[in-house]
């Protein structure tokens, strides 16, 4: 992408929000329990933040400071402070800042986070596993660089993706830019082999600058649903219905309602 010839710093704040969910059916409680703990140790504060940190590296972007949380009963969050410039000698770091001369300004609203919901149905075994993150720039940094790492490495079964570009930077003329890249849509950042396994809907309102983009998978293997069992250890019967349950889940979590069937 060619730079823009800008009057001071580029003072446009792009931010997108990724809403992954995993689902997967277990036959008992214990197994419920077990799920959750599966999940909270695949997906602790110490995992997370290897992640993030390769987010960064994606997006050229540099970090200030980490913050980190895992929850009882279940659940973490971490918390990346980022900038795009290099580090320099001399800078002083407090839990929220870095303070030198020139770029304190825009350093807060610089960040990527994350947070997970691990959950489960109470009445019918199903088990949703939701990871929320959010990478948030100013600048020349684009978060959506690392959109297809994201997507890789949490092998969603839905995903949810907003992008927005805030705020409004200036020309060398003093005209007034709301965004300074060219987009119709998420799918454009998505690469193809991604986009043919997902069913996927578009929501934008172009003069807003906001773009929102909801993903299914097309094809499920059940297997890799079933915990600590496997298609070849039911009936049919069972089988048609645990898929249907999955199903219904899948559905409702895609457009965002409550479902009859």
């Amino acid at each position: 992408m060619k730079k823009l010839a800008l009057h001071g710093f580029n003072n446009l704040t792009k931010t997108l929000s990724f809403n992954m969910y995993d689902i997967c059916y277990t036959k008992s409680v214990e197994d419920r329990i077990s799920y959750i703990e599966y999940i909270d140790e695949q997906y602790n504060a110490a995992a997370l933040t290897e992640k993030l940190k390769d987010v960064v590296k994606i997006i050229g972007a540099n970090i200030l400071n980490i913050a980190v949380q895992d929850y009882e009963p279940q659940g973490a969050s971490v918390t990346i402070l980022i900038c795009e410039e290099e580090l320099r000698s001399g800078n002083v770091f407090t839990n929220q800042k870095i303070f030198t001369p020139d770029i304190a300004a825009h350093l807060d609203k610089s960040h990527i986070t994350v947070h997970t919901y691990p959950e489960y149905n109470p009445t019918n075994g199903v088990c949703t596993f939701r990871v929320d993150i959010d990478v948030s720039t100013c600048g020349q940094i684009s978060p959506l660089t690392a959109l297809n790492y994201l997507i890789n490495g949490f092998e969603a079964d839905i995903m949810t993706l907003d992008y927005r570009v805030r705020g409004f930077t200036r020309d060398i003329t003093g005209k007034k830019l709301f965004i300074d890249h060219d987009l119709c849509s998420i799918q454009d950042y998505i690469d193809e082999e991604i986009r043919q396994q997902y069913q996927m809907i578009d929501v934008n309102v172009f003069q807003e600058n906001i773009f929102h983009t909801k993903c299914k998978l097309k094809e499920l293997d059940l297997d890799n649903y079933f915990f600590h069992f496997n298609a070849d250890e039911i009936s049919e019967e069972e089988f048609i219905y645990i898929t249907g349950k999955l199903q219904k889940e899948m559905d409702e979590i895609f457009y965002g309602r409550n479902l009859p069937y």
